[in-house]
């Protein structure tokens, strides 16, 4: 008995996040069909002119405008930013650095220091263990 192997496919929302992009922003054969994994890798290895395009003006998925500002996705929710937004429209906040923005940023930064801090901890610890174990 053969088994037929079947090429796994996802739904262009899941294409769309690993690429990166905002899914409303690609094209209607995009959205409308199925991506297969060697279709994705084709895509992540040589993207056409409408990704790169993309990739570079947006509109970007709030994952992207959360890192590209420097501050998380919950950030953004209480700054007020629920949208995609383009490229322009992110420089523009960052010249702009509102308030909202400014402090998300100072949080974001003492979440990387506290993480940074437990991490090394952590590490401390580890080899104090396998110092009392030699």
């Amino acid at each position: 008995m053969k088994s037929h192997q079947t090429a796994q496919t996802m739904k262009p929302a899941t294409a769309a996040k690993k690429l990166g992009v905002y899914l409303d922003a690609t094209p209607a054969e995009f959205q409308e069909g199925v991506v297969s994994r060697a279709e994705l890798a084709a895509l992540q290895a040589d993207p056409p002119e409408w990704l790169r395009d993309l990739r570079n003006n947006g509109p970007h998925p709030r994952p992207v405008v959360a890192s590209k500002l420097g501050v998380s996705i919950s950030g953004l929710a209480r700054g007020g930013v629920t949208e995609a937004l383009t490229t322009e429209q992110i420089d523009a906040l960052k010249q702009d650095n509102p308030e909202w923005l400014r402090k998300e940023r100072a949080t974001q930064a003492d979440v990387r220091k506290e993480n940074i801090r437990i991490k090394e901890r952590n590490a401390e610890r580890e080899a104090k263990d396998r110092e009392e174990r030699d």
